[in-house]
């Protein structure tokens, strides 16, 4: 009987052990920013508007400058003429392409969608981070998720 008490005790203790460290884990891997490597031209300054308002979310960015490059980049990573802007990045193995707000990465990067390459706000919007004064909300384009089939579809309407 004392054996007994004592196992499931022992049992009960562990099964409480590691949910605690479980949600450790879980809490400290939030607290942790998400790396984000933006590649770019050097004429570019709106790019580094972009990286600020990224960073200022809670990401770590740093900025590769490739001024003979970022046509091989776009194309490598999936990136057609039409959905292409002014910077390509590369988080959480998803590619963002241009002013895409930070809470659309975020919103991808919970959701992980399996069929999605990346995201993209074509062109540069004139009313999207980076390109209007700090703070102000995006509106008047649409950030678009572009797929490993090709298609691509409205994920967030501004």
């Amino acid at each position: 009987m004392a054996k007994s008490l004592i196992l499931r005790t022992f049992a009960v203790t562990m099964v409480l052990l590691a949910s605690i460290a479980q949600s450790a884990c879980t809490a400290s891997e939030q607290n942790m920013p998400t790396a984000v490597t933006i590649y770019k031209s050097s004429t570019c300054p709106c790019c580094d508007d972009w990286a600020k308002h990224m960073s200022k979310e809670g990401f770590q960015v740093t900025t590769e400058v490739r001024d003979n490059d970022m046509d091989r980049i776009k194309a490598t990573n999936g990136v057609t003429q039409k959905l292409a802007s002014c910077h390509t990045a590369k988080v959480g193995g998803y590619v963002i392409e241009g002013h895409v707000p930070a809470a659309d990465v975020k919103r991808l990067l919970k959701e992980k969608p399996a069929d999605v390459v990346g995201l993209t706000a074509p062109g540069m919007p004139m009313h999207s981070p980076g390109m209007q004064a700090d703070g102000l909300p995006p509106k008047g384009y649409d950030v678009i998720a572009f797929k490993k089939d090709g298609s691509t579809e409205v994920y967030t309407r501004y």
